[in-house]
């Protein structure tokens, strides 16, 4: 996908996916173990999950290459097979959308603080972006997607590595807090027009909070840019269970309904994040 055809894609509303991490776990995925491992190991579990988003109406699904960078790969000592990992977990993706959809590589913090809260340096953090992009570029993977990234200059890392290896687009969505604001510092409405001088193909926010909490924020970002905004919002707050799991309460209509505001107010580009399901983004689909 060349960055005309993204920006002609966005021209109307776009669905993205739901969650894939939370659903993960409820097939069974225990914690601490390396995702990307985990999916390649049980690939009937990603190829349903895809697929039932495409069914429900999903324009783009991200692949699950979300922690595939080579700094969070070495916790895990996987570093050597990043090349294997990222280009297998793509093909899997696009075997579960089987042309019906686009696919989005997917890459996140590299799981390190950066300067000054720990010791990435923005130059290390742009060589690891650059790595896996690389990598992502070589799959055949039609858009590119940074999410859930809560530094601004982390964020520009991954703006910046994409433009230096390839001419794909590429969506960045930050996480932040119910006002717009990073723990480390700095604001959503700082960083958007950031990232668009930087060179990203749209801009917006992912977890964080409900869809219900995002109306304001959405609206001033989208009056901040010129290029199209995301909504990836969890199905609202997650209540702790006595097993120690997050729970969302937010039911997929009313997800549906919230989603429609944010839209109304400058949203372009549409999914669910943490706790989200397939159902979510049928009942988004209906409702828009």
């Amino acid at each position: 996908m060349t960055r005309e055809e993204f920006k002609q894609l966005a021209s109307n509303p776009v669905l993205l996916d739901g969650a894939t991490g939370s659903n993960l776990m409820a097939a069974g995925m225990p914690k601490g173990v390396c995702t990307e491992q985990w999916i390649l190991e049980h690939r009937d579990i990603l190829i349903n999950l895809q697929r039932n988003y495409i069914h429900a109406g999903s324009q783009i699904v991200y692949a699950p290459t979300f922690g595939g960078n080579p700094i969070n790969l070495a916790k895990y000592h996987l570093e050597n097979q990043i090349k294997e990992l990222n280009h297998n977990l793509v093909a899997l993706s696009k075997e579960a959308v089987d042309g019906q959809a686009y696919v989005a590589g997917d890459i996140t913090t590299t799981g390190e603080m950066m300067e000054p809260f720990g010791s990435l340096t923005y130059e290390q953090a742009l060589d690891a972006y650059k790595v896996q992009i690389s990598l992502l570029a070589e799959a055949g993977v039609d858009l590119l997607v940074a999410e859930t990234i809560f530094n601004i200059q982390e964020a520009c890392a991954a703006v910046e590595a994409a433009n230096e290896v390839c001419d794909l687009p590429i969506m960045c969505s930050m996480t932040a807090e119910a006002d717009g604001s990073f723990f480390t510092g700095g604001t959503i409405f700082e960083a958007a027009p950031m990232l668009e001088a930087a060179g990203a193909s749209a801009v917006g926010l992912n977890c964080s909070v409900g869809p219900d909490q995002l109306e304001s924020i959405i609206r001033n970002v989208a009056e901040s840019v010129s290029i199209p905004v995301i909504a990836k919002p969890n199905a609202g707050m997650p209540v702790i269970n006595e097993q120690g799991q997050a729970v969302y309460q937010m039911e997929a209509a009313e997800f549906a309904q919230h989603m429609v505001t944010l839209k109304n107010v400058g949203a372009r580009i549409l999914g669910g994040c943490c706790g989200t399901t397939p159902e979510f983004i049928a009942a988004l689909k209906r409702a828009l």
